[in-house]
């Protein structure tokens, strides 16, 4: 049931937040945009959605300008643009009110985006299902994503019964994303062979992260069962943390004898000079080198790439802390790679323990700081499971929605202990509506609410960052992080 015709989509934002912390500014995006359409090869490109919009207002920057002027070549050429959307989470890593939520989809499609991939980081069908409403509602293409990953709970039939589900419930595509590249390649085969047995029509999509080295041969048995689009990334930012590159997956396709559309080498070449000059300008500055590796020891705890920098950045500061202390108390230094290695350990023993959440934003996070609370508490003498925090007993205790596999008992006795109660009821109840507050509060600031209330969404969405980025403190900071980070003697502006 395999497709002949196989098409492309360049994962351009994803290969930024893969690989460091920031991603290009507008200016820089929309001087890529037309080499990318001349490249004559991409079908689909993800220009926004995730940590985009964020990023942008860290910077002191409008998102909305810049999804705006960097969706804008790509729907005049008709190439469709994605984004990537987190469920009840929206575009931020908590739970977003319905009224935000329903906002979000009307403007992006306004905006110039086409197509929502959405996931929830627990796999909730409950909890996407007014993502697939909204998103055709506001006239965008709804894509249901299974956050793949591998345990005794996530079987080939699993991953099969949660497409058919969400399918059920309005998805209109289906994207197998395998956000730590993790999933065996045979596994991904079955599951797109079975979604599409039983949809012989839908658009299937692959997504996968290059970590661990399994993406090339899962790409090419997903094409072999019948998938439609796979996701790519470019030099200099393919592989490691990142995507598998687009050269090698159109190499391996077409001697597989799929047809996959010829690529302009000229404009793949302009491509991949402006991506490094915006790596040499400053973004480099946010990329750990150890994120341009591929790492295989990340099949064990199965950490997606997209949360790497943060990893990185984390490790770096609790590392000194943690050498400070055991300087004061006697005790011999570790290196960062040693604490790595404590680190994915402790990750695989508390997974299975917190009920199996797919790793995978924000639910990656929340294990990867709950194992390295843990490690930092037992190197110096304390219990494990000391130091959970207030976003960890959320998912423990069912607020973003049902775990699929149980809980450990000692962490439903230390619940018990707290005082802390189990809740089994839809996460949306949760979370009123907050629009009119925040059309309020813009009336009170004499701010404008924006053209289709963009401006109120990013107000509701990132009301911290928004209100950072409106008193000019955002820009401060961003330039004098910046200025820290550069070289000395270097004179570029910023």
């Amino acid at each position: 049931m395999a497709r002949k015709d196989i098409r492309l989509a360049l994962m351009y934002r994803d290969m930024w937040q893969s690989s460091g912390k920031y991603m290009p500014r507008v200016d820089q995006l929309v001087r890529v945009a037309e080499p990318i359409i001349n490249m004559g090869c991409f079908a689909r490109v993800e220009t926004n959605g995730g940590g985009f919009e964020q990023i942008n207002l860290l910077y002191g920057e409008n998102p909305n300008i810049s999804v705006r002027k960097w969706t804008q070549p790509f729907n005049d050429a008709g190439i469709e643009t994605q984004m990537l959307e987190r469920g009840l989470n929206g575009l931020r890593m908590n739970p977003v009110p319905k009224d935000v939520r329903k906002l979000m989809f009307k403007v992006k499609k306004l905006q110039g985006t086409d197509i929502s991939r959405s996931f929830d980081g627990l796999n909730n069908p409950r909890n996407l299902a007014l993502s697939f409403e909204y998103a055709k509602e506001g006239g965008m293409i709804a894509q249901g994503a299974l956050s793949m990953t591998v345990s005794p709970v996530h079987t080939v039939e699993y991953f099969i019964n949660l497409a058919e589900e969400f399918i059920a419930l309005g998805a209109e595509e289906i994207c197998l994303k395998d956000m730590a590249g993790i999933a065996r390649p045979t596994s991904v085969g079955k599951i797109v062979k079975g979604v599409r047995e039983r949809y012989p029509d839908i658009v299937i999509q692959y997504h996968s992260h290059s970590t661990p080295g399994f993406s090339v041969a899962s790409a090419l048995e997903a094409a072999r069962n019948g998938v439609d689009i796979i996701d790519v990334g470019m030099e200099p930012l393919s592989w490691g943390t990142g995507h598998s590159d687009l050269l090698t997956i159109h190499a391996m396709l077409r001697d597989a004898g799929f047809s996959v559309p010829d690529i302009n080498m000229k404009a793949y070449m302009q491509v991949r000079t402006l991506t490094q000059e915006f790596v040499d300008d400053f973004l480099g500055y946010y990329i750990s080198p150890k994120n341009r590796e591929m790492n295989s020891l990340l099949i064990g705890p199965g950490l997606p790439g997209g949360m790497m920098g943060s990893l990185m950045s984390d490790l770096e500061q609790n590392l000194i802390s943690l050498n400070s202390w055991f300087e004061k108390n006697n005790k011999p230094v570790i290196t960062q790679d040693d604490l790595l290695v404590k680190l994915f350990d402790e990750v695989e023993y508390v997974w299975p323990r917190l009920g199996y959440p797919p790793l995978v934003t924000p639910f990656s996070q929340y294990v990867k700081n709950v194992a390295l609370m843990n490690v930092i508490q037992m190197e110096k003498g304390k219990e494990r499971w000391s130091m959970l925090d207030e976003n960890t007993w959320n998912m423990i205790l069912g607020q973003q929605g049902q775990l699929l596999g149980p809980l450990d008992n000692d962490i439903i006795n230390l619940a018990k202990m707290q005082n802390r109660t189990f809740f089994t009821g839809d996460p949306q109840e949760l979370y009123p509506d907050q629009l009119d507050m925040y059309r309020k509060k813009m009336n009170e600031k004499r701010w404008s609410t924006g053209q289709d209330d963009e401006e109120l969404l990013e107000y509701a969405m990132h009301p911290t960052q928004y209100e950072a980025y409106k008193s000019g403190e955002a820009k401060q900071k961003f330039e004098e992080d910046v200025h820290k980070k550069k070289p000395e003697g270097s004179s570029r502006t910023y």
